[in-house]
């Protein structure tokens, strides 16, 4: 009978839901500790706790915790991780004092591995940097060198051989989920035939396209477990902003590789693709307004993006309808207008290689610097096949008139205060001073540009033309 009467206390205990985590910081008494995660490259507090008089106290939740990488935060601005899998009944203790180097779980096969783990790779780092340091102390000696990069390779075999066995030692748990997408892909090396003219241009684009090819080949992009930690975070962005090469033909691709890859599991498709989002509105790269587009156009305006509200779908709409005409590449909407000559002036009219059109005020402060400068290439570029097309955006005519005098601009200056040619909207001019240039068909080839910018970028475009 007794026997019996402890079989329903041990399954409750085996069947507990929930998360119970026990802490133990000795020499932090009737402090409070956080428990925090991470959601792309942020952290959040997920817990508060008090800990007693001894250091003591206990995290616990009715539900439990999605799994991730979660952090332990106490005062000082301290933290260590803690892997939340599923297993959530275990214990922490260490020493506040010296938490890196005391710290043990009882009760987590799982986080004692991943304390070790985090030791030797510690140590592995410290060792590949010191190696590091002496090829950069060693650069003028040639020998030195040549046996320290040799050194250099060795030690990268054996971090790529150490984080190999932790994953094939930990198969199936988070901590092998976790190393595993660390883990780089391997590129082979490529024999270039003899005959090839330019082998360096070509083994660039052979590591290139592997490497861009394999690079998530190591993470799963179905699991979610992913999402609360910085990993999936890191190699997105890593992946979009150094990776790929940043023409939007280019991206498109690998975004559409992407989307399809993490279609299975919803949460992961919806990081994934507010993570494109953001990133491409963040952008200040010229061209990436097209890649917004497009995933307005692929995802957010078109019912598959169901976690946003029906005000910001019509906000974006509207502010994709406002981009999508300027979009490099597209034909210049035409624009006619008085001007200060007093005749009408028509931008189709303009017949030179290249028409800088020019948004601009009199007494904006980013346009007085900008002026004078566009001033100083215009005199310099205009028999060059250079025409500048200024648009005031404001509607004083005497500080417009004044300021064109006082300065001295020669170029067409158009005049439309009731912005009857729509300039506003057809180039979406939101601020000053605001840049395009056009082609002589009038086609968008570049735009947002700096005053400084416009002649490298035009010399170079001449280049790629010829």
């Amino acid at each position: 009978t007794v026997l019996l009467s402890m079989f329903p206390a041990m399954m409750f205990g085996q069947l507990k839901s929930g998360y119970e985590i026990g802490i133990t910081l000795d020499g932090l008494p009737d402090s409070t500790v956080f428990l925090a995660y991470h959601l792309g490259d942020k952290q959040y507090i997920k817990d508060t706790l008090k800990l007693d008089r001894a250091g003591h106290g206990i995290f616990r939740g009715d539900e439990p915790l999605p799994q991730g990488l979660y952090m332990i935060v106490f005062p000082g601005r301290k933290y260590f991780e803690v892997l939340i899998s599923t297993d959530q009944l275990f214990s922490v203790r260490c020493l506040y004092s010296d938490y890196s180097n005391t710290l043990k779980f009882a009760g987590s096969d799982e986080n004692s591995a991943f304390v070790n783990y985090q030791k030797n790779w510690m140590s592995m780092q410290q060792k590949a940097g010191d190696i590091a340091k002496r090829v950069q102390n060693n650069r003028q000696n040639s020998d030195s060198v040549k046996i320290l990069v040799a050194e250099q390779k060795v030690m990268e075999a054996k971090m790529i051989s150490y984080l190999k066995a932790v994953i094939r030692d930990n198969n199936g748990n988070l901590l092998s989920v976790l190393v595993k997408a660390i883990l780089p892909p391997e590129i082979p090396e490529f024999i270039i035939p003899v005959v090839v003219s330019n082998p360096d241009s070509l083994r660039w684009v052979l590591n290139y396209n592997y490497n861009k090819d394999h690079y998530f080949d190591n993470i799963d992009l179905t699991d979610e477990r992913l999402l609360r930690t910085p990993i999936l975070y890191a190699r997105l962005n890593t992946f979009f902003t150094n990776v790929v090469i940043q023409a939007p033909d280019s991206i498109y691709k690998e975004i559409d590789k992407i989307v399809k890859k993490c279609a299975g599991n919803y949460k992961v498709y919806q990081f994934v693709a507010v993570y494109l989002f953001n990133h491409f509105r963040e952008s200040e790269i010229m061209g990436h307004d097209a890649v917004l587009v497009k995933l307005a156009d692929d995802i957010y305006l078109s019912d598959k993006a169901d976690w946003v509200s029906k005000e910001f779908k019509d906000d974006l709409r509207k502010q994709i309808g406002l981009i999508r005409p300027t979009l490099i590449g597209k034909k210049a909407q035409n624009l006619v207008m008085d001007s200060y000559s007093g005749i009408f002036v028509s931008l189709y009219d303009i017949h030179k290689d290249f028409t800088i059109l020019y948004f601009w005020e009199p007494n904006c402060g980013h346009c007085k610097e900008a002026t004078p400068k566009l001033k100083a290439y215009y005199e310099k570029a205009r028999a060059n096949g250079i025409e500048i097309f200024a648009v005031c955006t404001q509607s004083d005519k005497q500080k417009w008139s004044q300021y064109i005098e006082e300065n001295k601009l020669v170029w067409i200056n158009g005049w439309d205060p009731q912005r009857s040619s729509h300039f506003d909207l057809n180039y979406n001019v939101q601020s000053t001073p605001m840049i395009y240039i056009l082609d002589k068909n009038k086609v968008i080839i570049a735009k947002k540009l700096s005053v400084d910018d416009i002649g490298p970028f035009i010399d170079n475009y001449r280049k790629i033309i010829r």
